[in-house]
C-alpha cells in the first residue's frame, strides 16, 4: 500500500440530514449516509441508526467526499520545529482532508528508499489521515544525478519531484523521465527559471517597484513550463506542473495539452484569492513561491481551474517556525501553511461570491491524488468513507479559532472566513471533530 496512516478503528456512524454534494457520485440533496465498519453502508432518506452506531446529527451542514492535497510539507525528517506528522495530519483532518502526499525536501531529503521506508514507519506511527510521499527526482535535490527511481517506487514513492527547486538541466529532467517510463509515477515540477526569478522575493510588477523589494518576474515560471512540456513530449512521459502562478503559465498548460502532452497542472488557493497587492502590508504570511502576482494572473488561474486546464488544487502547505518569520520580510523565508483554510478560502472569496460554483470546488479539491495514482473519494454504496461535514454558514477567523498544525504562517490569519469543518473521516476512521460540534453530536 503506497499510503500510511497510524492504526485507527473503523468508525459506524449515521450522519443524518446533510445537504450531501458529490458530483462524481451524482448527489445534490439532503440524505442520510451510514457508515459500518469504516465503509458507506448506505445513502438514502430517512435511515433508521443501527443499534450501536453514532448518530450525527447534521442538519444545515453539507457533506462531501473528503478533499485530496497532492502537496503539502511534513517536514519530517529533520524539521520537525516547523511540523510533523501528527501535527501536519491533524491540521489536514481540520481541513476536511482524507489524505496527503507530502514533498521530499526535508532534511536530509527522501532521496533513498531508506529515508522513504523510515518517513512511511513514521506516518504508520503517527499519522491522522493517510499520507504517500513524493521522493526526489535528484540526489541531495542538487539537479545532478538522478535518485535511484525504481527503488523507491518499490518502497512506495508516488513519484518524483525537486519540489522547492526546479530542475534546471534540461538533459537531467530528459533522463529523468526516461526512467519514469520504466518504474511508474509520475515527475512533479517546481517551474522556476533561477536565472530570472533571482533574489527576487514578490512578484516583479508596480508593488515589487514601489516597495523597493526585488521581484520575481512571471515570465521565470511559464518559459520552464514550454521548455519541460516539450521534453515532456518528445519523451512520452508524465509531468504534474506544481503551483502555478501566472496567466503565461496557464497558456503554456493549455498549450501542452493541446499538443497531447501527458501534462496535469495544480493551484493553490492563496494564488486564486491573493494578488501582490495584498503583500503592501509586508506581512511575512504573504512571502511564498511562486508570489502572488497581478489580478490579470489571478483571473487567468481561476478561469483555468473552472475549464479543466487546471486540474486540481493544492495547498502547498508550508509551516515555518515563528522565529524563522518573525522577521523583516527580506529576511523571511517562502511559504504559507493552508491545510485548514483551503476549503474556506475558497468558499469565502470564490463560492459566495458566484465566481465558483460549490460543485466544481468540491470536485478540484478531491481529485489531486488521481495523477499519483490514489483513488478519488466518493460516497458511495462499498466505498471507504472518506467524507469531510461542512457549516458553510459558519464565520471563523483563523488567528481566532487556532491552529491544529505546529505552526501558523497561514496568509488568511487575518481574514474572516466563512465554511468550517465539522467532521472528517479519513479512511474509514473518524479523524477530526470540531470542538464545538463535537460537544453536540457525540
Amino acid at each position: 500500500m503506497t499510503l500510511s496512516r497510524m492504526p485507527t478503528p473503523p468508525a459506524s456512524v449515521l450522519i443524518a440530514g446533510a445537504h450531501v454534494l458529490d458530483p462524481r457520485a451524482g448527489h445534490d440533496e439532503i440524505l442520510d449516509v451510514l457508515v459500518r465498519d469504516g465503509e458507506v453502508a448506505e445513502v438514502g432518506k430517512d435511515i433508521a441508526p443501527p443499534a450501536g452506531v453514532e448518530l450525527v446529527d447534521a442538519a444545515g451542514a453539507h457533506l462531501f467526499p473528503a478533499f485530496v492535497d497532492p502537496h503539502v510539507h511534513l517536514r519530517v525528517p529533520g524539521q520537525e520545529h516547523k511540523e510533523d506528522l501528527e501535527t501536519g495530519t491533524r491540521a489536514a483532518a481540520a481541513g476536511g482532508f482524507c489524505a496527503v502526499i507530502g514533498m521530499p525536501n526535508t532534511s536530509p531529503p527522501i532521496d533513498s528508499a531508506s529515508v522513504l521506508r523510515s518517513v512511511r514507519e513514521l506516518a504508520e506511527a503517527h499519522a491522522r489521515v493517510p499520507v504517500g510521499f513524493l521522493a526526489a527526482a535528484t540526489v541531495g535535490q542538487r539537479g545532478e544525478s538522478l535518485t535511484e527511481m525504481a527503488e523507491l517506487r518499490d518502497a512506495g514513492a508516488l513519484g518524483f519531484t525537486d519540489d522547492g527547486l526546479p530542475i534546471a538541466s534540461a538533459n537531467v529532467l530528459r533522463r529523468a523521465l526516461q526512467y519514469q517510463r520504466l518504474c511508474g509515477g509520475v515527475v512533479a515540477l517546481h517551474e522556476e527559471d533561477p536565472t530570472l526569478s533571482g533574489d527576487g522575493m514578490m512578484h516583479e510588477g508596480s508593488v515589487s517597484a514601489l516597495l523597493g523589494l526585488a521581484g520575481i518576474p512571471s515570465i521565470s515560471e511559464s518559459t520552464v513550463i514550454a521548455r519541460d512540456a516539450a521534453i515532456a513530449a518528445y519523451e512520452e512521459g508524465r509531468v504534474h506542473v506544481q503551483h502555478l502562478s501566472a496567466a503565461e503559465s496557464v497558456q503554456a498548460v493549455a498549450a501542452a495539452k493541446a499538443a497531447g502532452v501527458r501534462v496535469t497542472a495544480e493551484v493553490t488557493p492563496h494564488h486564486l484569492v491573493l494578488t501582490h497587492e495584498d503583500v503592501r502590508t509586508l506581512d511575512t504570511a504573504l512571502k511564498f513561491n511562486p508570489p502572488a502576482r497581478a489580478e490579470r494572473d489571478r483571473t487567468a488561474l481561476v478561469d483555468a481551474l473552472r475549464d479543466g486546464t487546471i486540474d486540481c488544487v493544492a495547498t502547498d502547505h508550508a509551516p515555518h517556525a515563528p522565529h524563522e518569520k518573525e522577521v523583516p520580510f527580506e529576511e523571511a523565508p517562502m511559504g504559507t501553511t493552508g491545510l485548514e483554510t483551503a476549503f474556506a478560502a475558497l468558499n469565502t472569496f470564490l463560492v459566495e461570491p458566484g465566481v465558483l460554483t460549490l460543485d466544481l470546488v468540491v470536485e478540484r479539491m478531491t481529485a489531486g491524488g488521481a495523477h499519483f495514482g490514489l483513488p478519488e473519494p466518493r460516497i458511495a454504496v462499498g466505498a471507504p468513507a472518506n467524507l469531510a461535514l461542512v457549516g458553510l454558514d459558519r464565520a471563523w477567523q483563523p488567528i481566532e479559532a487556532g491552529y491544529e498544525s505546529r505552526s501558523e504562517n497561514c496568509c488568511f490569519h487575518e481574514r474572516e472566513l466563512r465554511g468550517r469543518v465539522l467532521m472528517t473521516v479519513a479512511a474509514g476512521a473518524i479523524a477530526y471533530r470540531e470542538r464545538s460540534f463535537a460537544l453536540s453530536a457525540a
